[in-house]
């Protein structure tokens, strides 16, 4: 078989990163998905059940970058993140809900799990921007966060505030 052939279903020059949200339930871990991806966005809500992957392409200084997206299922009572999934991944997005304080105690438990499993970049979105004035307790709670020198953006999945920016970080921290 000639060369050609065997290299059509590649492309060459084309890098491969995979990207984990991780997050409480809730939060809009599938909304920044479906935001970013299909520039769209649904008020209706259906839990992600396991983990969903999307695939997204950018250029990042001439490189070309497919990101594929892992959305996992939110963590919840009784309910836990499977960290295994973090496996191979390059990097990944804790999400937060600015409008649920309990969301950011959430968030850092996942971290302190991830990197146990994945030594690897992570970015933490403050979703919901625009809510901005329901974020009654979170103020305290972003000012520790950055004390921890977490790297925090702030996102609306509904406005689409954000969010190109959010993938685009996470995807230049892995090259």
């Amino acid at each position: 078989m000639p060369l050609h052939e065997l290299r059509s279903g590649l492309e060459i020059g084309l890098v491969q990163r995979k990207i984990c949200l991780i997050g409480a339930t809730g939060v809009g871990k599938t909304s920044l998905v479906r935001r970013y991806v299909e520039s769209s966005f649904s008020e209706s809500y259906l839990a992600t059940v396991g983990v969903k992957v999307d695939r997204k392409r950018l250029e990042i200084d001439g490189q070309r970058v497919s990101l594929m997206l892992w959305d996992l299922q939110g963590e919840e009572d009784g309910q836990v993140v499977r960290m295994a999934y973090l496996r191979g991944a390059a990097g990944y997005l804790i999400v937060i809900d600015g409008t649920r304080p309990e969301t950011f105690a959430v968030a850092e438990r996942l971290q302190h799990r991830a990197a146990g499993v994945a030594h690897v970049p992570f970015v933490a979105l403050v979703n919901k921007s625009d809510r901005y004035g329901e974020w009654t307790q979170s103020i305290e709670a972003i000012d520790r966060l950055r004390a921890a020198r977490w790297q925090l953006l702030f996102t609306s999945a509904k406005t689409g505030e954000g969010v190109e920016e959010a993938f685009r970080a996470i995807a230049e921290h892995t090259l």
